[in-house]
């Protein structure tokens, strides 16, 4: 983990909780599956805004509900 912290995409336990397919959210928010993938895995690297707007109106909820900052750890 960096010095700094990281943040954490809780998008897998979003669907999850409101019982929503990637394949249905791919549709609403007009994202090819893949990228909804590469979200649900944590492995995006940089966040696009545009992309974080078209999940929160598909899910119809707060960037707080999918992004997390998690601080570091210290020693």
């Amino acid at each position: 983990m960096s010095e700094y912290g990281k943040i954490k995409i809780k998008l897998d336990e979003v669907l999850k909780s409101r019982g929503m397919s990637k394949n249905k959210l791919s549709h609403k928010a007009e994202m090819q599956r893949t990228q909804i993938n590469n979200y649900c895995k944590n492995e995006i690297t940089r966040l696009d805004t545009d992309v974080l707007a078209r999940i929160c109106t598909a899910l119809d909820c707060k960037i707080e509900d999918i992004l997390e900052f998690v601080p570091p750890k210290e020693d």
